[in-house]
């Protein structure tokens, strides 16, 4: 059988996902909220409803998951308007730049048998597939 691109984005992603999950346990956070605090490390001030939309999440699950962040003291949330603003807390922060370590050392480990130029042809040739139209709010630059 020939191995797809997609049977190959599911074996990383799993690996990532068990990776990622034991380091997110050592700070008292589920894989399930790490890309809320990212985007919202990435988005100071942002709305939870343009957290929701641009995760493209469910209302409901968005909400619950802020209220935990919120009451575990990784995020702080205040009302602005009619609207709740986001921004990291002091351990959101920590928790922020550690995800990125981890993200950093996740890397090396898979990549560790490419060299520079094959890394850089591996990025160039991901880059040019889309999933979908517009840009993933999670990956803008640091």
């Amino acid at each position: 059988m020939t191995e797809t691109f997609s049977y190959r984005c599911i074996t990383f992603y799993r690996s990532f996902v068990a990776y990622t999950s034991r380091r997110l346990q050592e700070l008292g956070l589920s894989f399930g909220v790490l890309f809320l605090l990212v985007y919202v490390g990435k988005h100071p001030d942002c709305t939870q409803g343009e957290l929701t939309q641009a995760l493209e999440l469910d209302w409901g699950y968005c909400q619950r998951s802020v209220v935990k962040l919120v009451e575990d003291g990784f995020l702080l949330r205040e009302r602005k308007g009619r609207a709740y603003h986001l921004a990291l807390s002091e351990k959101g922060r920590e928790a922020f730049d550690l995800s990125h370590h981890f993200f950093s050392e996740w890397d090396g480990q898979v990549l560790s048998t490419l060299d520079d130029e094959e890394r850089e042809t591996l990025f160039s040739l991901l880059s040019k597939v889309k999933i979908k139209e517009g840009t993933d709010p999670c990956t803008k630059p640091f």
